[in-house]
């Protein structure tokens, strides 16, 4: 099959717009618990009425700090309920969000705030602000920088929240009613910057007719997760579209949603919180299981465990044919009250689902996650078509692939193998960035850069990527050209590439410039040596770490490369690594080098 197409759940009218859901929440479902809060340990419970005034509040003073409708403000913060908040507040005030990774260098910062002619920040806390303050004199346009955790040691200024409240006390609630009705659906909603080959971030423009379709695509995927009285746990980055998107979803539909960044906290968060359904990537299902086989092998339980996965994925296969048998059953319900109910209470005890994307999970490992009683429905979309284009769902599955299209979009595969999206969850185009949009874009169809194959039943396997982009088993994304650059930049360096698709950390292949190496070795005093042979030397490797740690410095921490192997002989273009114009085969030496990248990995 080449195309296939879901009719629209419901429409988006021109007049509509995010904060909509918000006053609509508080007027008609004022008790209803819209989140539970983190407060010294405890959850808080943030009612829809509650929730509504705050966003008044907060929209009231950005606009008594005399930012304009459509200006842009970022927002830098771990997840955490004021993310959710000053969302909303951004745009009850008509104004623009801007999202950074609070995992972002000095330098991502400054590209992003200058790129997209932010007028004030948002940061969460001290360390943020000293990123920002670093770069935020090079920057005329930004006017404010605020911080969420207060009161500040220095100076004893209140927290961003309170701040803006104090601030916007003298602004009407008509002021915002009005900036916020004046918004409609075509208006940009938010500039989300997303990796390109070039390896500067370009900004996406996500209108809120893009999110709204989203919102309501999603709902009707998945309405027995997102619908009043369950809940969800965020602890995925806020700055991720995925996670912004469900979050979304859960103030629509009146799921209760609670944040949370502690990840070394994060079981007991899950115990206390108990969600009903999680949203996460697939790295978060790996560790849950490393660990779990790991505390059976050191209580002596290996075994049981190995048995128990067995057993959990044939009951998994055995439910898309026909049933699994009486002895299945049984072994089944015996590890269920050995290892999968174990498993089950790690996630809080009520969890009937995970929402899954950002990078692939293995089929073995959802075949188990399955047979536990934890179905992992993975989907598959991207910044651009404001997060999930297909999914899987509980009444519509099929492992191994990333689902069906949400409702309202189309999928077709090029005559390449491309895989191309339509719909009203597709971005109009990148910021400041005609050329990309147009190479994007082609007759309202958006060339995601992937590889992929649609069966008979319109379920969308990924196959390949087209683009060098690499994905990691987080489901962050990374364009390896410029830190590639920067490592080739050293002298001792000739070539460089990154892996690390769908692996846990980016690593990176390097090898070495052969007269440059023997300047080196003759400097130390040291005879000839074969490449690789002085890959292996102790003080060789010292200085090609300080090369990489210098490189990293330009980047996030989950893009910087983690590990690396030196390679014992050149990329060439007689070999097959390199095009005549020297640019990286990465298939090839992909294939080629797989021994080599495996030992990056390996622990």
């Amino acid at each position: 099959m080449r195309e296939f197409s879901v009719p629209a759940s419901a429409t988006v009218s021109p007049e509509e717009n995010l904060t909509d859901m918000v006053w609509a929440n508080a007027d008609r479902f004022a008790n209803t618990v819209s989140f539970r809060r983190r407060v010294e340990g405890s959850w808080i419970d943030v009612t829809a009425a509650d929730f509504a005034a705050q966003v008044m509040a907060v929209a009231k003073g950005l606009i008594a700090a005399g930012l304009q409708p459509g200006e842009r403000i970022a927002l830098m913060s771990r997840t955490r309920y004021e993310w959710s908040l000053l969302d909303f507040a951004i745009w009850a005030a008509g104004l623009v969000s801007v999202p950074i990774y609070e995992t972002s260098s000095p330098d991502q910062v400054e590209w992003v705030l200058a790129d997209s002619q932010a007028k004030a920040v948002i940061v969460e806390d001290a360390d943020h602000r000293s990123r920002v303050g670093a770069v935020v004199d090079l920057l005329p346009e930004v006017r404010h920088v605020w911080q969420i955790e207060g009161p500040d040691a220095r100076t004893g200024a209140a927290g961003a929240v309170d701040e803006l409240t104090a601030l916007g006390g003298a602004i009407p609630n008509t002021r915002v009613r009005a900036r916020s009705r004046a918004v409609h659906a075509d208006d940009l909603a938010t500039l989300i910057y997303t990796s390109g080959t070039t390896g500067r971030a370009k900004g996406c423009e996500l209108t809120h007719r893009n999110i709204l379709a989203e919102v309501r695509a999603d709902i009707h995927a998945y309405p027995r997760l997102l619908e009043p009285g369950n809940s969800v746990l965020m602890f995925l980055p806020m700055a991720h579209v995925l996670a912004r998107a469900i979050a979304i979803c859960a103030v629509y539909a009146r799921t209760t949603l609670g944040h949370t960044s502690q990840i070394a906290g994060l079981v007991s968060d899950l115990g206390t919180f108990r969600p009903t359904f999680v949203l996460t990537v697939p790295r978060v299902f790996e560790k849950v299981h490393a660990k779990a086989r790991a505390q059976a092998q050191d209580s002596g339980r290996g075994r049981v465990f190995d048995a128990a996965e067995e057993t959990a994925i044939a009951y998994s296969r055995a439910h898309e044919g026909g049933g699994p048998s009486l002895g299945l059953r049984l072994r089944h319900a015996l590890f269920d009250r050995l290892v999968y109910r174990r498993l089950r209470a790690a996630l809080g005890g009520r969890c009937v689902a995970a929402v899954s994307g950002g990078a692939p999970l293995s089929e073995r490992l959802t075949h188990f996650f399955r047979g536990v009683g934890i179905p992992v429905l993975e989907g598959y979309g991207l910044t651009e078509t404001t997060a999930a284009a297909c999914v899987n769902t509980l009444d519509a599955a099929r492992i191994g692939t990333v689902g069906r299209p949400v409702a309202g979009t189309s999928v077709r595969i090029a005559d390449d193998g491309e895989v191309l999206i339509k719909g009203e969850i597709v971005t109009r185009g990148y910021w400041n960035d005609e050329e990309a949009t147009r190479q994007a874009m082609s007759d309202g169809w958006f060339h995601t850069g992937d590889l992929g194959e649609l069966d008979s039943a319109g379920f969308l396997k990924i196959t390949g990527r087209k683009k060098e982009i690499i994905v990691t088993a987080g489901g962050k994304n990374v364009a390896p050209a410029a830190l590639e650059d920067r490592v080739r930049a050293h002298p001792l360096v000739s070539q460089c590439m990154l892996v690390g698709d769908r692996r846990p950390f980016i690593g990176a292949l390097i090898t070495l410039d052969v007269d440059a190496l023997a300047g080196w070795r003759a400097r130390r005093g040291l005879g000839a040596a074969k490449a690789g042979e002085a890959g292996k030397d102790p003080e060789l490797l010292r200085e090609l770490q300080r090369a990489v740690d210098t490189a990293n410095e330009s980047v996030s921490t989950t893009e910087s490369i983690k590990r690396f192997r030196v390679l014992d002989e050149d990329f060439s273009e007689e070999n097959g690594d390199l095009t005549p114009s020297m640019k990286l085969r990465r298939s090839v030496i992909a294939r080629s080098r797989a021994m080599d990248i495996e030992s990056i990995y390996r622990t």
